[in-house]
C-alpha cells in the first residue's frame, strides 16, 4: 500500500477518533506538503531597562550587555544563567525604534513590537498593528491553530494607553486583551469546563446574529455621516469584521477535541502574591501551547509599564529582592550599590528566559525540538529606564528557521529595530518587504 495512504490529517484523525492527548507535531501524521514542524514567534517582554554600570568600575560585572563581540564574547552574571544555553542564543546591542526615541521612556512598552510612535502629537496615543499580530493575520500564519494567537501578561487586560498590559495589538491599532491567570490559560488551552459543547456552539450563533445586525446597521448609518466620521466608523468596522471572525473561528473548531494534558506539576493556583510561581507556569503553559500545536504566536509581558499601579511591580518586593521594579530600576540609574541590585534582577529575569528555551529545547520534533523551530524575541523598550536607545535584546532558537547563534552582535543606531523585524517574517516563511520603519533586512542573524 503506498506510504501516503497512511498520512492522515493530525486534526481529521482527532475528531474522528476521539483522541484528545496532548500530540506534538509528528511527521507520520502530516500529508506529503505539510513534512517539516511548524514554525513559531514568541516575545517576552520586561520594563524599564537593565542594569548598565560602566564595564571596567566596581559593579561592571552587572552589566546587561556582554564583553567581547561576534562569537568571542563572555556573559556578564546578569546574563550568566544563558552560558548553557550559548549556542542557541544571540544577544543584540544598540537596537531601537527610531520614532519611539521621541516619546517619553515610560510611554515605550506599547510599542516593543509596533515601533509606532505613541504621542499625543503624532498619533493621538493610536498605536499600529504588532508583529506577532501582523504575522498571525495580515500573512494569515495563525489560521491552521484552535488559537491565531495567545497573549499573555503579568497585569492582565489592556491597560491605559502609553502604560498598557499587553504586547499585542489588532490590525486597527487596538491592544488585544491579555491573560494573566495561568487557570484560565490552561482552561482556554485545554479544558472544557461548564458549557457542553452545543450550548457554546448555540452561544456563537447568537453571537454571529448580534454581529449580522451591528453590521447591517453601521451599513445604513455610513451614507448618512462626512468623511471624518465615516472613517471613524470604519475603523470600528474593522475591529468588529476581526471579531466576526473570531466567532468563525471558534465554531470552526468546536468539534476538535482540545489536547488533553497532565496538569501535574503546574501552579495553576499561582498569582500575584506568588510571582516565582505564576511566571514559571505561565512559561510552561507557553512550551505546551507550541508542543501541542495550539498556537504558533504568543507574547508575554512580565510587567508593565505603569509603575506602583502595575500588579507585577511588587514582584521583586516579594521574591526577596530589596526593592520593587520601578524602584530598582530608578536605583541602578545612580551607580554603586543600585546597580548590583538591579542587575540581580535581570539575573531572575534571564533565568526564567533560560528555564523556557530548556523546555522547549527538550521537546523533541522532526529532527531536532520545538525550541529549533521557535523564534524567541525577548527584551525591554529602555536601555535604562527612560532612556528609549540601545535595547537589550536576546534573539534565541530557531535554528531550523536559519537563524545563526552563539554571538554577540552591536549595530549603529542607524539601524532600526524594524529591520529585524523583517528577518523574522521572512523566517517565518513569508514574503517580507518592510515592517513599521525599516529600512531593509538584518542578515546578521542567520546563518
Amino acid at each position: 500500500m503506498n506510504q501516503d495512504a497512511f498520512q492522515l490529517n493530525r486534526r481529521a484523525m482527532l475528531k474522528a477518533t476521539g483522541i484528545s492527548l496532548a500530540l506534538p507535531w509528528m511527521e507520520s501524521l502530516m500529508g506529503a506538503q505539510d513534512q517539516s514542524p511548524p514554525k513559531r514567534f514568541c516575545s517576552i517582554y520586561f520594563p524599564y531597562g537593565v542594569s548598565l554600570p560602566r564595564q571596567d568600575g566596581e559593579y561592571g560585572q552587572w552589566h546587561w550587555f556582554p564583553k567581547g563581540k561576534g562569537r568571542d564574547f563572555t556573559f556578564n552574571k546578569s546574563l550568566e544563567p544563558l552560558e548553557p544555553l550559548r549556542d542557541q542564543v544571540t544577544v543584540l546591542g544598540g537596537l531601537s525604534h527610531p520614532k519611539v526615541r521621541r516619546i517619553g521612556g515610560h510611554d515605550s512598552g506599547d510599542t516593543f513590537l509596533t515601533g509606532e510612535e505613541m504621542s499625543l502629537r503624532a498619533t493621538g496615543l493610536k498605536n499600529s498593528i504588532s508583529l506577532d499580530q501582523f504575522m498571525a493575520h495580515t500573512h494569515r500564519l495563525g489560521t491552521s491553530t484552535r488559537f491565531s494567537s495567545l497573549v499573555l501578561s503579568s497585569d492582565g487586560g489592556v491597560g491605559m494607553p502609553t502604560r498598557a498590559n499587553t504586547l499585542s495589538y489588532s490590525i486597527t491599532g487596538q491592544p488585544i486583551p491579555s491573560f494573566n491567570r495561568p487557570a484560565v490559560v490552561f482552561e482556554r488551552l485545554f479544558g472544557l469546563n461548564g458549557d457542553s459543547i452545543e450550548a457554546q456552539r448555540q452561544g456563537l450563533t447568537r453571537t454571529g446574529s448580534h454581529l449580522d445586525l451591528l453590521l447591517e446597521e453601521a451599513k445604513a448609518m455610513h451614507r448618512k455621516l462626512g468623511k471624518a466620521d465615516q472613517g471613524k466608523l470604519d475603523q470600528y468596522l474593522t475591529s468588529v469584521r476581526e471579531i466576526e471572525q473570531d466567532v468563525e473561528r471558534s465554531a470552526q473548531w468546536l468539534d476538535v477535541p482540545r489536547p488533553k494534558v497532565n496538569a501535574e506539576g503546574l501552579t495553576l493556583e499561582a498569582d500575584n502574591e506568588t510571582p516565582g510561581k505564576l511566571i514559571y507556569t505561565m512559561l510552561d503553559l507557553i512550551a505546551l501551547a507550541f508542543q501541542t500545536d495550539s498556537t504558533r504566536f504568543v507574547t508575554y509581558q512580565l510587567a508593565s509599564m505603569h509603575g506602583a499601579i502595575s500588579i507585577a511591580n511588587k514582584f521583586p518586593t516579594l521574591l526577596g529582592f530589596k526593592k520593587d521594579a520601578h524602584g530598582l530600576a530608578h536605583g541602578a540609574g545612580k551607580g554603586g550599590p543600585g546597580a548590583e541590585n538591579r542587575g540581580k534582577w535581570d539575573r531572575y529575569q534571564t533565568q526564567c528566559l533560560a528555564y523556557l528555551l530548556k523546555r522547549l529545547s527538550e521537546m523533541k520534533e522532526g529532527n531536532g525540538s520545538v525550541l529549533d523551530n521557535t523564534c524567541i524575541f525577548y527584551g525591554s523598550s529602555n536601555s535604562k529606564t527612560h532612556n528609549n536607545n540601545n535595547y537589550p535584546l536576546i534573539l534565541a532558537g530557531g535554528k531550523n528557521m536559519g537563524y545563526k547563534h552563539g554571538q554577540y552582535l552591536r549595530f549603529d543606531n542607524n539601524v532600526p529595530l524594524s529591520n529585524l523585524f523583517v528577518t523574522i517574517q521572512e523566517r517565518m516563511g513569508v514574503k517580507a518587504e518592510s515592517f513599521a520603519d525599516s529600512t531593509g533586512s538584518l542578515e546578521d542573524v542567520l546563518s
